[in-house]
């Protein structure tokens, strides 16, 4: 499982940053919650930007800079890790061995009837995450489903409908002010 792992994350290592277009699906039976959406993500190392129909988030390694349309509010905040790992599960790819032990599960068939296998993390300290299961395809050794549970009944499904190489410059992953200067900015 570790090795595997390892591949993955030499991947996104490697590259000069990714488009990533995904579904999720976040559910909670105990709380009644069924909600399914598409996004958009541009990773290159540890930043990102996340698109998804409710907001935007930028993170540019430090600072991570979320807009809400809705109500025309940007919050900035400082977010730690776990932080990140809520909001973007494929940061934990790059650092997973801190936080996670890692156990093998088996082969599946992924959503584009590619073999994959099924690896599953477990954080080393009681955390919001109970677990999180990720498949991974074997040729490309890049996640095409992540399942992230929480202990709160919580259960996040990602499928990931495509990824493509991509060369991002580094304002790209810092909220651009001059394109909305009409919203409220709160630094938290």
């Amino acid at each position: 499982a570790q090795s595997i792992l390892e591949k993955t994350s030499q991947v996104y290592k490697q590259g000069s940053g990714m488009d990533i277009q995904f579904t999720t699906n976040i559910r909670s039976e105990k709380n009644g919650i069924s909600e399914s959406f598409e996004g958009t993500m541009l990773m290159k190392a540890d930043k990102f930007v996340l698109v998804t129909p409710d907001m935007m988030i930028w993170f540019d390694g430090t600072t991570q800079w979320t807009y809400m349309p809705r109500i025309g509010e940007v919050n900035v905040t400082t977010p730690t890790g776990s932080d990140l790992q809520s909001v973007n599960p494929m940061i934990l790819l790059q650092d997973y061995r801190k936080d996670f032990n890692v156990s093998y599960i088996g082969e599946s068939t992924s959503a584009n009837a590619k073999t994959a296998y099924d690896i599953a993390l477990t954080p080393k300290k009681k955390d919001d995450i109970e677990k999180i299961e990720i498949q991974i395809e074997k040729n490309s050794s890049l996640p095409a489903k992540l399942v992230v549970t929480m202990r709160n009944d919580m259960r996040n499904t990602i499928h990931i409908k495509g990824i493509k190489e991509a060369h991002h410059p580094d304002e790209t992953f810092t909220f651009p002010k001059n394109e909305y200067p009409d919203v409220d900015i709160i630094d938290l």
